[in-house]
């Protein structure tokens, strides 16, 4: 039951500052507790009730819940590696699981800066839900600050409105950017039941589509093409007028099923922002779809993953 998550009602909104141990241990010391592992199973249930109500309580939801947290948590606070205990450690966590699904709880919110995420928001980051707009502009809002805003996310709703109302319509969407300063800019596109990724390599004036259904969308890349070159024109930023070069042969992981594309788009931006390689396959995905849920409650990118 580890990997189902969503009670009847919401929890409540906690605020979590970036940085912040989401998970915080109240009988440690310097991350390592001193206590001798119990033995009373009753004793470990309270303490993993515990841990799962901290958990509860600052993600909203078991939805991000990993099997290795719990244990991480035990090893943490006994020093003692639980791996052996674990059937009956999940039995306890199954067990008050059940209990919290039946609680009436309040609303639950995540608020970053211009963005609000409701549990219903990050309920689309479990099983192979399609992700929204407000969980990908939020993300591409981390995933800035994580690269120190050399990189910049554009706005999910940018393309639509490029091609509904041409550059005027979006010519305001950069008054406070220079978009020719990054070294980087990452745009998510969504076509109805899909979500690719167009990137510009600033300063090698390189366009690459990063499509996790292969590259049957080819023309979305040189929409952001037209777009820049005019953005250029207007800016008086001649050196980008011209001389662009345009990739769809990247090698690149793709997705195996129906619902997973606006992951594959936000992994490809993290690990292009953050300079990683592109590897990670289809059987990553469960696990970074929780990474992403934690990261979001916390309002900033995890190191690891």
């Amino acid at each position: 039951m580890l990997e189902a998550g969503v009670p009847s009602t919401p929890h409540h909104f906690t605020s979590v500052a970036p940085g912040q141990n989401p998970i915080p241990n109240r009988h440690t010391k310097n991350g390592i507790s001193s206590k001798s592992p119990p033995t009373d199973v009753r004793l470990l249930a309270k303490d993993i009730q515990e841990f799962l109500e901290d958990f509860y309580r600052i993600y909203g939801s078991f939805i991000p819940l990993q099997k290795r947290d719990v244990l991480r948590h035990l090893k943490r606070k006994f020093n003692t590696d639980f791996s052996g205990r674990k059937n009956i450690v999940f039995q306890e966590v199954t067990k008050y699981q059940d209990v919290m699904f039946q609680e009436p709880v309040p609303c639950f919110q995540v608020l970053y800066k211009k963005h609000t995420l409701t549990l219903e928001d990050l309920s689309t980051l479990a099983d192979q839900n399609w992700l929204n707009d407000q969980v990908m502009n939020m993300y591409g809002e981390l995933i800035m600050e994580s690269a120190h805003h050399k990189v910049h996310f554009l706005n999910s709703f940018f393309h639509r409105q490029l091609m509904t109302k041409g550059y005027d319509g979006v010519k305001r969407w950069t008054k406070q950017v220079d978009l020719f300063s990054k070294s980087l800019l990452l745009v998510p596109i969504h076509l109805e039941v899909h979500w690719c990724l167009v990137t510009a390599d600033i300063a090698n004036k390189k366009i690459c589509l990063y499509d996790s259904q292969g590259n049957a969308l080819q023309k979305v890349a040189r929409n952001i093409l037209k777009y820049l070159m005019v953005e250029a024109r207007e800016r008086k930023q001649t050196d980008f007028e011209s001389g662009w070069a345009v990739s769809y042969d990247e090698i690149i992981p793709q997705q195996t099923n129906e619902n997973d594309c606006g992951v594959f788009v936000l992994e490809y931006s993290r690990r292009l922002a953050l300079e990683k390689p592109q590897q990670f396959s289809q059987k990553d995905i469960p696990k970074i779809r929780k990474r992403i849920y934690k990261e979001l409650c916390d309002c900033a990118l995890h190191e690891q993953g």
